[in-house]
């Protein structure tokens, strides 16, 4: 029985989502962002801080990242938090997940490859057995 390849509605918003997760990560200056949100939760002054960049251009990549739903931002007073929702990032590890045997068997093959140099330097070499 042969199944269909025609993208379901969620196949295809799963799609739209790891493109909007992808093209978020594709940026350096998030991805630091992504990993200072990973120690815990942080005003945009205090991501701000490491880059010499404008607050606008910040923000920019804030809402980028809030858009792709890889940040948050909470309410508190005057005070707007922003936290990581690590959802986006599973959902890239799980797409990537579907390559994993091909890493595995590259590695096995890496370490056959390896064992058999270990065994070829452990054996005596024969002309001094001679001598």
């Amino acid at each position: 029985m042969r199944t269909s390849s025609v993208p379901t509605a969620k196949s295809a918003l799963d799609d739209a989502r790891l493109d909007e997760t992808f093209a978020a990560l594709a940026n350096s200056t998030r991805r630091a962002i992504l990993a200072r949100l990973a120690e815990g939760e942080a005003s945009v002054n205090d991501l701000a801080a490491p880059f010499d960049m404008s607050l606008p251009a910040i923000s920019k990549h804030i809402k980028v990242l809030e858009h792709a739903g890889l940040i948050t931002r909470t309410r508190r007073a005057q005070f707007r938090p922003c936290t990581i929702d690590a959802g986006p990032l599973a959902d890239v590890a799980s797409w990537a997940a579907q390559y994993e045997h091909i890493w595995d068997e590259s590695f096995d093959r890496l370490d056959t490859y390896v064992r058999n140099l270990q065994n070829t330097d452990n054996k005596p070499d024969n002309k001094r057995d001679e001598q």
